[in-house]
């Protein structure tokens, strides 16, 4: 993974717990209104991946365990993973795309209801996402996958100055570039086509050439509606939709679309499709129910978004009615690092991957709280037009001194805590009781994110090696590692 340099490593800051009556007067631990819901409390887990589900997309028992342990600690939303709305092969990742699906994500949100004694609001995060592929051997790229043009011939005329090229057979001409120098396949492929061989195919938003990328304003409101439909059915107190990172809407979102039917070029035009699939949303689950998005403070890539268009975007959502606005920060494929071959590009490898997730080894801005900033300066902006919308800040944040330091400045109104929760899931629980001293603090090494982009079941480093030998603890695909935390119980006297 990227990192800055130089780079500083940064220990984890000393810090000081409260006691349970300070707990009990604080805003981390104080009610919030979100649309229809009542929060206990202002304590937030966003969504992480944990490659848990069948390769079918369906809710497995290590899925149950996984969410029935954050929901043990007590917060006050627990975000479940991004699942995929349409319903298309996609790995080991929840889907939502048929009605298959909901007997399982109806077991998941039974589950998690029980384990909170009720306390915990479950929503779910719903994304979209176009085609990506493995970057492809060579010999493999240009014998079968290079749409062979005449333009190709012209070029590698010029490039070897041999005429003879329009004239010779394909399988010829593609033997020929499967053994030909960089130098000379960079002055006959495209950037496009460079690009398929290098890091594998990757569709974008702008293809509009292809008829399912041009359509897509017609059909994913429908398809967004109906996911987020099974969603209430599922018995889910809400859904957020997935504006953020690398994925379909964030694109429609990003300044590097230049779409020229209405969806892209400007602001306005940029958020009209995310606002059309917010619209068929409320229409289908009702002013009842809670909808929200979580979209990026800045893309941190070249010629992206910056913290003015999450202003504009955040100001429109508001105006727009959703119940809550999530922000994160980079995650994009256009910086990320070249994958090897038979790997798929991942979205976290390069500068704005880093800044999604910064770790230990950072710059003189440090990793906590990074994406801070940006989050006051959306709430500000929305407020000042009227707004209340609440407003989610994550990255980096793992301490009750640090949350409870943003929200009485007023920089965001929910915190949300994505490795420390992994670290600990009862880290709230502990701090809210008192006994702040228990709390298992991540190091924010990513070991987990490591995992993650090697698409293997997400733990911690922490406590995935530990008691392995306890009576029916679930354990990796390999048997190596436990995919759950220690349970804790509330056992000592909690500290006045």
């Amino acid at each position: 993974m990227w990192h800055p340099e130089p780079a500083i490593r940064y220990d984890i800051p000393a810090t000081r717990w409260p006691t349970r009556d300070e707990a009990a007067r604080s805003l981390f631990f104080s009610p919030i209104q979100i649309g229809p819901l009542t929060l206990n409390q202002r304590t937030w887990v966003p969504a992480m991946v944990p490659w848990r589900a069948t390769d079918d997309g369906f809710v497995t028992p290590d899925n149950l365990g996984w969410y029935r342990r954050f929901a043990e600690g007590r917060p006050g939303v627990l975000v479940v993973e991004a699942t995929g709305v349409r319903d298309v092969p996609s790995g080991p990742l929840l889907r939502i795309g048929h009605d298959r699906f909901v007997p399982g994500l109806r077991e998941l949100a039974e589950t998690v209801r029980r384990a909170s004694d009720g306390e915990t609001k479950l929503f779910i995060q719903i994304i979209d996402f176009l085609s990506v592929r493995r970057r492809p051997d060579p010999l493999k790229f240009f014998a079968r996958f290079l749409k062979l043009e005449p333009r190709h011939r012209h070029a590698l005329v010029a490039a070897t100055s041999d005429e003879g090229w329009p004239e010779r057979d394909e399988a010829s001409v593609r033997e020929f570039l499967a053994a030909a120098s960089n130098e000379l396949i960079e002055g006959v492929l495209d950037e496009r086509e460079l690009e398929a061989l290098r890091r594998g195919y990757r569709e974008r938003v702008t293809d509009v050439e292809l008829a399912h990328v041009r359509e897509l304003p017609e059909v994913l409101p429908g398809i967004f509606a109906d996911a987020a439909g099974r969603a209430r059915e599922a018995g889910f107190d809400g859904v957020e939709l997935h504006y953020a990172h690398a994925y379909t809407m964030a694109s429609f979102l990003s300044a590097l679309n230049h779409r020229t039917d209405g969806y892209g070029g400007t602001r306005e035009g940029r958020a009209r499709l995310p606002l059309e699939v917010f619209q068929a949303v409320r229409e289908r689950v009702g002013a009842d129910y809670v909808v929200g998005a979580r979209f990026l403070g800045d893309e941190v890539i070249a010629g992206g978004n910056r913290l003015e268009d999450a202003i504009f975007f955040g100001t429109e959502f508001a105006r727009a009615g959703f119940d809550f606005l999530s922000i994160s920060k980079g995650g994009k494929f256009e910086d990320a690092k070249q994958p090897k071959v038979g790997q798929a590009v991942y979205p976290y490898t390069g500068q704005s991957g880093y800044e999604c997730m910064p770790t230990v080894l950072s710059d003189e801005r440090g990793p906590f709280g990074r994406n801070v900033p940006l989050v006051r300066e959306i709430k500000r902006a929305v407020n000042e037009a009227g707004y209340q919308t609440p407003i989610v800040a994550a990255g980096g944040i793992a301490t009750f001194e640090q949350a409870e330091a943003i929200l009485q400045r007023g920089e965001a109104d929910i915190i949300g805590a994505a490795r420390q929760s992994l670290a600990d899931p009862d880290w709230f629980r502990k701090a809210q009781l008192g006994r702040g001293e228990e709390v298992r603090r991540c190091t924010y090494t990513n070991y987990c994110e490591g995992l993650d982009q090697t698409h293997k079941q997400v733990t911690c480093k922490l406590w995935d090696r530990v008691q392995l030998d306890e009576p029916d603890v679930p354990l990796s695909d390999d048997g190596r590692r436990r995919l759950l935390p220690p349970g804790w119980r509330e056992l000592s006297q909690p500290k006045a």
